[in-house]
């Protein structure tokens, strides 16, 4: 049975996850945001617009108690507050091109993204981003509120923290672990655990601090 979803945020991450769902042969029944005018036709060509509001979310629940959720917004912190504010039926999204081991455990509300790849023994927590073309190797433990960027790149046995953002293109070492609420930047790499929260650029990797590099 085909599953209805209401996305949660109608900016450019949600457009692209109302393609993944409709790939998934579901169907988006529209979009939730307090920031964008009701009726705002979101995407054109498939008609679908912003039909309320987050408050709103009891009444469309009412309406169809099987109805499922999934928050369409890349910000770590934003989409954790939402979560944790509702107790709402989520639902994951997995994009038919990515490619997922049997076994790999990924939980509700995450996102992964066409040509992902998560190999075998990987944990993903809830409301994840696996983004376009991101390696997630084996035995990786992505925690909950996680973005991992397109193209980024976790070798084997990586660990890494809730609320972390991997940027685009970057490379994590196997056997390495990543703290809470992190920012590594795009295209640097990771050989050592980062045991501290920050923003963390270069390659290898050095802290920033006051916006610079801290040496």
């Amino acid at each position: 049975m085909n599953k209805t979803v209401i996305i949660i945020g109608a900016g450019g991450h949600g457009k692209v996850i109302a393609d993944i769902i409709e790939k998934s042969g579901d169907k988006v029944l529209g979009f939730l945001d307090d920031n964008v005018p009701i009726n705002t036709n979101i995407i054109k060509e498939k008609n679908m617009k912003v039909i309320g509001k987050f408050q709103d979310t009891e009444k469309f629940i009412n309406k169809n108690p099987s109805i499922e959720f999934i928050i369409g917004i890349g910000n770590n912190k934003i989409r954790k507050n939402i979560a944790e504010s509702k107790n709402l039926k989520y639902y994951t999204a997995i994009h038919p091109s990515s490619q997922i081991a049997l076994d790999v455990e990924i939980g509700e509300g995450t996102v992964v993204m066409a040509n992902a790849c998560i190999n075998t023994s990987a944990k993903i927590g809830k409301h994840c981003i696996i983004n376009t073309g991101a390696i997630i190797e084996h035995d990786n433990i992505i925690e909950d509120y996680v973005h991992i960027s397109p193209n980024a790149t976790l070798c084997g046995t990586v660990r890494i923290g809730r609320q972390t953002h991997i940027g685009a293109g970057a490379i994590i070492k196997n056997n390495t672990d990543i703290c809470n609420d992190c920012i590594i930047g795009c295209g640097a790499v990771v050989v050592k655990n980062i045991n501290e929260k920050g923003t963390y650029v270069g390659v290898p990797v050095t802290k920033m601090k006051n916006g610079v590099n801290e040496l």
